[in-house]
């Protein structure tokens, strides 16, 4: 305690002694992809990037195109967005940038590429811009593409059909070539954001593996900066002949692939490893690519919560563990609130507003044990795929706390109608059937329409319900339905779509789609500090908090589209040809995990965590709430 006029100011100092991290490991590139380093001069560089007239307003030389999300340059050829394709019968005025032809004759004589490429697609990124993950059209171009980054660096995901991820840092004046199945099979996309985590120094690497970013232990944020890609390729003149039918459109496979369950349905974990990655892949991902649209739609405290802040005595510790983009870090200001979150893209955000955040796994907080008065987990813990880290998450919070301290806990219900009252999710349901459905700012989505993934029909022991409870976690036939938006569960484990709404076309291409997609409009409701009026405090008045959101990441309204969109491929979604770049087209579609819990089953876990006591506990809009009490010395 310390003397400043006529203030007494309370400072807290906590440190890390140690973090558990796993062990680094290398994973190997996609077949057929090879990235060299410092591929052109920074001389060369400069010539490329100054060869580029932005200025220009004659499109119809280059193809120009100011998007919403980027500028856009095409030579030799146009790639049309509205067919995902190009018009072979109409070259451009203008060929290929003279410019550009000492670095294609090199990679001619390299053998990265074997014939002269005769299109080019310039794409020029902001800071928090990206691309979706998409597919070049295979019947629109040969098979090798050339992408050389110039400008700032930025990771691009590569994604298998069988859920395998690899992220490689693409550095300023590299070049990469993708052939085979690294061309016609695997997904390539940059998640929007401003920020990438990158090794903290220039790992050693053969030419066919890099550094899991997963495991790395020496990272460091890589503030991203403009970025301008040259992305070369050879028109196809005959029907594709690729080893991938399945995803061949010249083969029949559509070049617009129909609404379409994720590609590589997932089982229910067996193991901690399983488990581990089902959550990067199915929470993890995907709120880093849909953080700043989720963040637009996550504006509005909860009553309940903000009664249970504004409870606290002035000058208590507070920690937000699952912050998401920092809501409810301003309820209360006479607290000293900390929040993590999974999110890196999401952290960003609170920095954004003022908030002190960091980024953080929930399992494993670096916040010195005891050192919190209170601690909230406001739809976070129902992300966990296993009762095992269900578990790991609650003893978390309760380690983190004072004796005497009191968490509060809130993770989506399966009971969605209690007390012969049905939450706010399903009664918004019979608003949409009579079309009188009005979305508001908080909205989320849900798909429309039923569909079903095989996963796996064994569970562990330690994730089944009590024997008190009726046992739902268990699936028919070894199937586990996506959610149907505004209908009651029928399982507790499940996947829920999020469709990333953007309300304005993407134009998406970095090199050719394969599939349209949808783009973030990047818009943060920028708030200084969230308060809840008295009667926002009325649990009647109270627009409903929905369920949780996902892992480490704050709450999901589960408020559907104001338009109906089809769920579909996490990486993948349907197209509709447009009349022009702005008009509104379908968004990509993520798939978020969840565990929906039973009523007394979050009792019964709290129950099993020593030195804590169930102090209350309730529904509240469709959700388990509770808070407990670590005994006191």
């Amino acid at each position: 305690m310390i003397q400043c006029g006529d203030n007494s100011v309370t400072l807290y100092l906590s440190y890390v002694e140690s973090v558990t991290h796993e062990e680094q490991t290398s994973v190997l590139l996609p077949e057929g992809l090879v990235l060299v380093e410092d591929f052109v001069s920074p001389e060369e560089e400069a010539v490329l990037l100054s060869a580029i007239d932005w200025s220009s307003t004659n499109d119809d030389i280059t193809a120009q195109k100011a998007l919403k999300h980027r500028r856009v340059k095409h030579y030799g050829f146009e790639f049309r967005y509205d067919n995902n394709n190009v018009d072979k019968d109409k070259p451009l005025p203008a060929g290929l940038p003279e410019e550009c032809l000492p670095v294609l004759e090199r990679c001619v004589s390299s053998e990265h590429i074997s014939m002269m490429p005769d299109q080019l697609t310039v794409n020029q990124y902001e800071s928090g811009q990206g691309i979706p993950p998409h597919v070049d059209t295979h019947s629109a171009f040969e098979d090798t593409i050339l992408s050389l980054s110039l400008g700032a660096k930025t990771v691009m995901d590569f994604r298998h059909p069988d859920g395998r991820v690899v992220a490689v840092v693409l550095p300023g004046r590299s070049l990469l070539v993708m052939k085979g199945e690294s061309r016609y099979l695997w997904t390539h996309g940059i998640t929007p954001r401003k920020f990438d985590m990158v090794p903290a120094c220039d790992p050693q690497s053969s030419a066919r593996s890099r550094p899991d970013l997963g495991t790395q232990s020496s990272l460091t944020l890589s503030r991203r900066g403009t970025r301008t890609s040259f992305t070369f390729r050879k028109i196809r003149h005959e029907p594709c002949r690729c080893a991938f039918p399945s995803a061949c459109d010249s083969r029949g496979a559509p070049s617009t692939p129909s609404p379409a369950l994720p590609p590589s349905p997932p089982t229910l974990p067996c193991c901690r490893a399983d488990a581990a990655r089902l959550e990067e892949e199915y929470v993890h991902r995907v709120y880093d690519a849909i953080a700043s649209h989720f963040s637009s739609t996550r504006h509005s405290p909860w009553p309940r919560v903000c009664h249970f802040l504004a409870s606290l005595p002035p000058g208590s510790v507070l920690a937000d563990v699952g912050c998401g983009n920092g809501k409810y870090l301003g309820v209360n200001p006479d607290v000293i609130a900390v929040g993590c979150d999974r999110s890196g893209a999401l952290i960003q955000i609170c920095a954004e507003r003022g908030f002190h955040a960091f980024v953080s796994d929930a399992l494993s907080v670096p916040l010195r044990t005891a050192s919190c008065d209170a601690c909230i987990s406001i739809a976070v813990i129902h992300h966990f795929s296993t009762q095992e880290r269900r578990l790991a998450a609650v003893r978390e919070l309760v380690r983190l706390l004072k004796p005497g301290g009191r968490a509060l806990i809130y993770v989506w219900a399966f009971e969605q109608e209690y007390n012969k009252q049905k939450s706010k999710y399903l009664k918004e349901s019979n608003k949409e059937h009579q079309g009188n459905h009005s979305p508001t700012s908080e909205d989320s989505q849900e798909p429309h329409g039923k569909s079903s993934i095989h996963i796996s029909s064994h569970l562990e022991d330690s994730c089944r319900p009590d024997d008190s409870m009726t046992d739902v976690s268990r699936v028919t036939d070894g199937k586990l339905s996506v959610h149907t938006n505004r209908t009651a569960f029928n399982t507790q484990d499940l996947l829920v779509p999020w469709h990333l709404k953007e309300g304005k076309k993407r134009d998406d291409e970095e090199s050719g789609d394969s599939s349209k997609k949808g783009k973030s409009k990047e818009k943060n409701k920028k708030t200084s500090h969230n308060s809840c009026s008295a009667s926002s405090l009325n649990p009647k008045t109270d627009p409903s908090p929905g369920s949780g959101s996902r892992l480490d990441t704050s709450d999901a309204a589960h408020i559907p589209d104001c338009k109906p969109s089809p769920s579909g491929n996490t990486t993948q979604t349907s197209s509709s040809t447009v009349k022009s770049e702005l008009e509104s087209s379908p968004a990509p579609v993520f798939h978020r995990y969840y565990h929906v819990f039973q009523q007394g089953e979050l009792e019964q876990l709290c129950a099993q965590v020593n030195g804590v006591k169930v102090q209350s506990s309730y529904h509240d809009q469709g959700n388990w709430c509770v808070i407990l009490q670590k005994d006191g010395l």
